[in-house]
């Protein structure tokens, strides 16, 4: 059982942005480029290591966004041509995304993930994890207009989608990944009714886009014993702001009827709601509170954290509770507003209150049933 985990995604160094930018314009090359990479990923590894976490991730140093391993890998997409979402802080401030949208048949042209949890492996003797976007998430990239041409309805385009994240699941656990995290945010915009509704006018039923999900997640995740497939979700994460609102109570039927093992769930203020829905938590799952906000530089204390794993507990039993941030600290390449110190003070926050509550870390095994 792993007691303090991340979400994903760190802050991007000024270094790589810069690199990035460069090899954009070809002013960098492919081997250059990559170098610069892997140091970002080096300096990932490094500031996980100092600060005791118990699960790495590479950082999502790779990606332009947390999905940019599917954009990048798979022939098909518009990169910004979708439906675009306002994200805005608590003044009411709006900073719009656009999104990807699909406009041709799918085509794989690497593997979306392979190169990052390779790398990672081969650098840490830590517990490592990957992270994959699900089929759920990239649902939104579909438009019954600007897709039309290439898949007649979302159906048609998801399972092809579905079989590019399984054939990519199957890749890592053969390459000896035993964490797999599959990103999902957008199962949360089925509780905000201005996202329900721009899912209608793109073509899907908000409702039966969620039992379509979770079938959809069942089918990308498959049956591997012995490995920890965890689900996060979460209100929207970009440069400090969300886009959706609303408790999980609508949805906990992705905690009964998904196979996943490891919930990681945005928790650190009152959008999250109440820790009520946890009950519906089967009894062979885990759940990670995000209670570390990733979108502010304040620092939680341990005592104010302690108290809400407490008051979780009332509703889940303290051992299948785990803790994290509520999200990644840069799911764009831009980032969340806090300094390189901030994000550090706060994983290192999350591991010592880990230790502090539960001990050290016992692996166990877990099971697909």
């Amino acid at each position: 059982m792993y007691r303090s985990d991340v979400v994903g995604s760190l802050l991007r160094p000024s270094y790589l942005k810069e690199a990035r930018d460069k090899y954009g314009s070809h002013k960098l090359s492919d081997v250059d480029f990559k170098q610069v990479e892997d140091r970002a990923v080096n300096d990932a590894i490094a500031l996980q290591d100092r600060a005791g976490i118990e699960v790495l991730t590479d950082g999502e140093m790779r990606r332009y966004a947390f999905y940019g391993h599917l954009i990048d890998a798979v022939e098909g997409f518009d990169k910004f041509g979708g439906w675009a979402i306002p994200f805005r802080n608590e003044k009411g401030e709006e900073l719009v995304l656009p999104r990807p949208v699909v406009v041709s048949r799918l085509r794989k042209k690497r593997p979306l993930c392979a190169e990052e949890f390779t790398y990672l492996r081969a650098r840490t003797h830590s517990a490592a994890k990957t992270t994959m976007i699900s089929a759920q998430q990239a649902a939104a990239y579909y438009d019954s207009k600007k897709s039309a041409g290439a898949y007649p309805n979302v159906e048609a385009y998801l399972a092809d989608l579905v079989d590019i994240l399984r054939d990519e699941v199957q890749e890592l656990v053969r390459l000896g990944c035993t964490y797999i995290q599959i990103d999902s945010p957008q199962y949360t915009a089925l509780l905000d009714p201005q996202l329900r509704e721009g899912y209608r006018q793109r073509g899907n039923d908000p409702d039966r886009l969620l039992d379509l999900s979770i079938e959809m997640d069942n089918a990308v995740i498959g049956d591997h014993p012995g490995i920890i497939f965890g689900l996060h979700l979460c209100r929207g994460n970009n440069q400090s702001r969300f886009y959706a609102a609303g408790d999980y109570g609508p949805i906990t039927k992705v905690f009964r009827n998904t196979r996943f093992q490891r919930f990681l769930l945005e928790y650190d203020d009152e959008r999250s709601g109440g820790f009520e829905p946890l009950r519906q938590v089967p009894e062979d799952r885990t759940v990670v509170l995000g209670l570390v906000s990733s979108k502010i530089a304040k620092l939680e204390s341990k005592d104010e954290l302690k108290q809400r794993i407490d008051s979780a507990s009332a509703f889940i039993p303290l051992e299948r509770l785990a803790l994290s941030p509520q999200c990644g600290f840069a799911s764009t390449m831009e980032g969340n507003l806090l300094t390189d110190a901030d994000q550090e003070a706060k994983l290192r926050l999350v591991a010592e209150t880990a230790r502090e509550v539960w001990g050290k870390a016992v692996p166990v095994a877990h099971s697909n049933a």
